[in-house]
């Protein structure tokens, strides 16, 4: 399986302008700026590289740890993942910060964290940022 996006920049890094398109459609000339991955700390402005790694790594998270509770057979009624990258200018991004708050009927705690660990280690994305510090907190509601 191979999925692919697109990225075309125009310009110098700071004053420079680009936008993005995703296989999907679901990102079609979705503008993206330094002003938009640097300067603006609320994320309003547009989209970035950071945003979309965390996207992708608590989406890849939620799926996996549903499949190993699947197979536990402790089905989830709902996980809500997010997961915070952070990008130190100068030395790159350090860090994905996984948090998850779950609706697990017939789990205990200490199974749920186990699954939880597992599928942080075993999900794609994960392995794919080998090179960086990822954070769990796992949370039962």
């Amino acid at each position: 399986m191979q999925r692919h996006a697109n990225a075309v920049w125009k310009g110098d890094l700071k004053s420079g302008t680009g936008t993005l398109e995703t296989q999907s459609g679901v990102l079609k000339e979705q503008a993206y700026s330094f002003k938009m991955r640097f300067e603006d700390e609320t994320g309003k402005s547009g989209t970035n590289p950071e945003e979309l790694i965390a996207a992708a790594h608590a989406g890849c998270f939620a799926m996996q740890l549903s499949h190993f509770l699947a197979e536990n057979g402790t089905t989830a009624d709902r996980l809500e993942v997010s997961a915070a990258v952070t990008l130190i200018p100068g030395t790159g991004i350090t860090e994905s910060a996984l948090t998850l708050a779950a609706t697990v009927p017939g789990i205990d705690d200490a199974k749920f964290q186990e699954l939880a660990a597992k599928a942080k280690a075993g999900c794609p994305v994960s392995g794919a940022l080998g090179a960086i510090n990822i954070t769990l907190d796992a949370r039962l509601a």
